[in-house]
């Protein structure tokens, strides 16, 4: 068996990262084929190449506030007990191009966003004036009775972004801010990354599906429906292939179907050592390279991982075992992870972990590396964990409900005091 960090490196190191891809069709997660997609439907989708502003952001200066454009040096030593008092010259809504210089002992009115007209260069904000009541707007007289400070209010032109920058980069994904950000820079076609496609299949006779009357000795397929909602929550599609009987036949032509059309292969069962685990061989005849056979954790040690190499492109393949805990604890901590890198992600891909305070006892047997489930919250600035209640048993599919977490205990480790650090896997996106 291989320890868990063993197997995720070589796991890992199958999809180049994205300062690694290439064209070579027998490279796992070469660089993916590029979309271009409308604006708004590129959210959630990862950026193929950098999007560069032709304008400097702001445009141009504007004021951050209401109030009145004024020289500095006209208002610097003001206060309520000595005003000064300007003459209001002209009134700037936002979106209005300024029409007056503004000379000194002058105002200008404006509003939050307006241009700074010139020869203005501090803003006052209107909290801090009183006004002429009944006067003509563009005849009165403003009185300021606070000094601002310099350049105060004034947001100026490329102090946000100057134009030609990178303004965002490829390998990001893509969300509310970055589609603010490619609207605002006039961007309405969008090159992504082809999602991820990952073909699932579930191995085992006495499976049968969720509407189908169950028999003595069925049970009903969860895994397929567990897997794809995960596929698609880590932003990957998912090619449900249903229940294949345990015969090597069908399970042959099943994987070479899998392998065809996608990216990715999980397949859950057979990959044990019973007389019906017939994965492995069956990877192997159909000229699969096998890298993780087995690896040290709990649950899901039955774990193979193959790559299949060709035209027109490579996949990798993730034997998973049937059990329902460990088909996901095998999803969250390696399959995951490697959807989101082969996705196009530079960064963020990996596994996220916290420390965090247990709030219960967890045993292990310390025999294995062992991953309980649970819930994870932050309270005063700390995660605190507290386990699934119930057994923590490879097929107790019932206390995985609400599962944000999983916590590790190490080999040689069998008890993690309630109150002691403990370190946890976030399992959601």
């Amino acid at each position: 068996m291989l320890p868990v960090a063993a197997a995720e490196a070589i796991i890992f190191d199958l999809v180049p990262a994205c300062d690694r891809l290439t064209d070579d069709p027998n490279s796992i997660g070469k660089n993916p084929p590029v979309e271009i997609v409308d604006l708004l439907a590129s959210a959630g989708r990862i950026l193929a190449a950098p999007v560069t502003g032709k304008l400097d952001f702001p445009h141009w200066d504007n004021s951050a506030m209401d109030g009145y454009a004024v020289h500095y040096a006209d208002v610097e030593h003001c206060s309520p007990q000595q005003p000064v008092v300007l003459k209001v010259v002209e009134e700037i809504p936002a979106g209005k191009v300024p029409q007056v210089v503004v000379q000194r002992g002058e105002a200008a009115r404006i509003f939050t966003g307006s241009m700074i007209p010139e020869g203005a260069d501090a803003i006052v904000i209107q909290e801090t004036t009183q006004q002429d009541e009944g006067d003509n707007p563009l005849e009165h007289s403003i009185w300021i009775l606070e000094a601002p400070n310099s350049r105060d209010f004034i947001r100026h032109k490329g102090d946000f972004y100057q134009a030609g920058a990178n303004l965002l980069e490829a390998g990001i994904k893509i969300s509310a801010p970055e589609v603010a950000i490619l609207a605002a820079v006039q961007c309405t076609q969008i090159p992504v990354y082809r999602p991820v496609k990952v073909a699932i299949l579930s191995t085992g006779d006495e499976l049968v599906i969720p509407d189908q009357v169950l028999q003595l000795g069925q049970i009903v397929d969860s895994n397929q429906y567990a897997l794809a909602a995960l596929v698609q929550q880590a932003g990957a599609i998912p090619i449900r292939l249903g229940i294949i009987p345990d015969r090597p036949d069908l399970l042959r032509e099943a994987i070479a179907k899998a392998v065809a059309e996608a990216d990715i292969v999980l397949s859950t069962g057979g990959v044990s050592v019973g007389d019906y685990d017939y994965i492995d061989r069956l990877l192997t005849e159909l000229g699969a390279m096998i890298h993780v056979k087995s690896v040290a954790i709990k649950p899901g040690k039955p774990l193979t991982v193959a790559t299949f190499a060709g035209e027109p492109k490579a996949v990798i393949y993730f034997g998973i075992p049937g059990n329902p805990a460990s088909a996901l604890v095998s999803f969250w901590r390696f399959v995951q992870p490697v959807i989101k890198k082969m996705s196009g992600l530079a960064d963020d891909w990996q596994p996220r972990w916290v420390e965090a305070h247990t709030q219960q006892n967890l045993r292990a047997d310390g025999l294995r590396e062992s991953y309980l489930w649970g819930r994870v919250h932050l309270y005063e600035g700390q995660y605190q964990f507290t386990p699934a209640g119930g057994s923590h048993s490879s097929g107790n599919l019932i206390n995985l409900s609400q599962t944000n977490a999983l916590a590790v205990v190490a080999i040689g480790t069998t008890l993690i005091p309630a109150g002691a650090s403990v370190r946890v896997l976030l399992t959601q996106n």
